[in-house]
């Protein structure tokens, strides 16, 4: 048996922590290490509980989860970081998942799937559905986009052309066994591929190469 997935809570609602510790608490895979009310101890928290996951709101009255988003990313041995938002799109949801966070998750997700979108995150794999990402993304207002376009190309072409392949199915969605199938590779192929990427460009995360083929190559993704 694997050990319990290590998870602080991060909401400035009292009520919502309880809630989200009433749901997570009662099964032995998840035990919670911590909570806090704002952003501003959270890198502090992190590395004292030892947390694997934090589950957080973005917008608290302080410190928002994207400044503590960014500030866990810089530990050394950073956890993973889930955001909790009640707006489907919301633009600091966005700037989070550029910033490193593992993807988001609504308020209102039912608690099955908030416990297997925890377990996917430490798995190392994304929680965004294809749909969801499309919804985001589409919605973000960048103040120049043609030089984020610029910038994406340059890094995509760092890449292998078979590299790149992997990079636009990780855009469309696909898990790694449809890419693996759909290349006439194998799933520890795909993995290698997905390595090399994110070390490549400096990444954290899937989400982070599907937000990079969207700048760059918009029409593989939309």
């Amino acid at each position: 048996m694997s050990d319990p997935i290590r998870l602080l809570l991060v909401d400035d609602e009292w009520l919502v922590r309880a809630g989200l510790r009433t749901m997570l608490s009662g099964g032995a895979d998840i035990e919670i290490v911590g909570e806090a009310a704002d952003g501003e101890d959270v890198s502090d928290l992190a590395v004292e509980s030892r947390a694997d996951v934090v589950l957080m709101d973005i917008r608290m009255p302080r410190v928002n989860g994207l400044v503590a988003a960014e500030r866990l990313r810089a530990l050394p041995d950073p956890p993973h970081v889930v955001m909790l938002t009640t707006f489907d799109a919301d633009d600091l949801v966005v700037r989070a998942l550029r910033a490193g966070a593992s993807g988001f998750l609504l308020k209102d997700t039912p608690p099955r799937e908030l416990i297997a979108a925890l377990h996917s995150v430490v798995a190392g794999d994304p929680i965004l559905s294809p749909q969801v990402t499309r919804r985001l993304i589409e919605q973000v207002t960048d103040p120049d986009p043609d030089e984020r376009k610029v910038r994406a190309t340059g890094q995509i072409s760092e890449l292998t052309p078979s590299e790149v392949r992997v990079a636009v199915a990780v855009a469309q969605g696909s898990s790694n066994a449809e890419i693996a199938r759909e290349l006439f590779v194998s799933i520890a192929t795909v993995k290698s591929h997905i390595s090399h990427i994110l070390d490549k460009l400096g990444f954290n995360n899937r989400v982070q190469i599907a937000l990079l083929v969207h700048d760059a190559m918009p029409d593989k993704v939309g």
